[in-house]
């Protein structure tokens, strides 16, 4: 038996996941059948290389949408309340600086289904995450990754 793991989605998390649902089922889907309908006309289909990587294509979408379909209804949406500033949790905006270099960083922690490094959308379970999660404003937090040590103090938290 596979047990469900819960998921916690910021509203913005949500919004962003049905927005790409909705892409996936009215452009992609679309596309990709365009794509087949095209490729059939090449020729014998044992042979075909274009209607394979088509079907291929399609598969992945299928695939993509009945996961986020999945994720969609078991998710919690966070309220705005549920999202602490006290301490740090999901949800929360974190403003710190690099003790090492007086860098600023400010992030959001998040679950691991809208984790987006490149936007500082970070994931409570990555390294950086977890280092973070509970603790409170004016802690000092040692960040081991896979390029050394960081060493940051937690300057603010807040919501949107």
């Amino acid at each position: 038996m596979s047990q469900e793991l819960e998921i916690a989605l910021t509203p913005s998390g949500r919004d962003k996941l049905e927005q790409k649902l909705d892409h996936l089922r009215n452009v992609q889907r679309r596309e990709v059948a365009d794509r087949i309908r095209e490729s059939k006309q090449f020729g014998d289909p044992a042979e075909n290389p274009e209607l394979e990587d088509a079907k291929s294509e399609q598969a992945l979408v299928e695939s993509q949408i009945s996961e986020i379909r999945r994720i969609l209804q078991i998710a919690q949406v966070l309220d705005n309340a549920d999202i602490p500033t006290d301490y740090i949790g999901i949800g929360s905006i974190v403003k710190m600086t690099n003790e090492d270099n007086d860098d600023e960083w400010e992030l959001t922690i998040v679950s691991s289904v809208e984790a987006d490094p490149d936007t500082d959308l970070i994931s409570d379970e990555s390294p950086v995450g977890e280092a973070l999660v509970d603790k409170r404003v004016g802690d000092r937090v040692v960040i081991i990754v896979p390029n050394g040590t960081l060493h940051y103090r937690i300057d603010s938290i807040r919501k949107n």
